[in-house]
């Protein structure tokens, strides 16, 4: 439940030994916004599917074409060319044209972090 003003939060607290008013009140002033929490959670998702976070991690070892993922992942390039639109509509890989080839890449950094932080946290828990 989201704490509006002071006179809610005495209601609360009324009901309840265990709210410590300070520490709420300094996380609802810095809490993101219901809409940016939203749309965390559907960036998130796009790391939720197995062929998506195959794609991104091997873009985050080299630039590949859709010939190359589909080869390296044993899928069909109808299936690769799906999910690259989808990465790419979120803003996760971006492509550049080469000739008759189009070549994707991660978008920037922070997706590079993401996937590492990600890893890291993965083989942390394994050990």
């Amino acid at each position: 439940m989201k704490v509006k003003n002071n006179e809610e939060l005495d209601c609360v607290i009324c009901e309840s030994d265990c709210i410590h008013h300070e520490a709420v009140c300094r996380v609802q002033e810095t809490m993101p916004s219901d809409e940016t929490l939203e749309a965390l959670s559907d960036f998130y998702k796009y790391f939720g599917d197995g062929t998506r976070i195959s794609i991104l991690a091997a873009l985050s070892i080299e630039e590949l074409c859709v010939h190359d993922l589909s080869a390296l992942l044993n899928k069909s390039q109808s299936a690769i060319s799906h999910q690259l639109r989808r990465l790419k509509d979120a803003r996760l890989v971006k492509n550049r044209r080469e000739g008759r080839n189009i070549f994707y890449s991660l978008d920037d950094f922070h997706i590079t972090r993401i996937l590492e932080q990600g890893l890291e946290h993965i083989k942390g828990e394994c050990e």
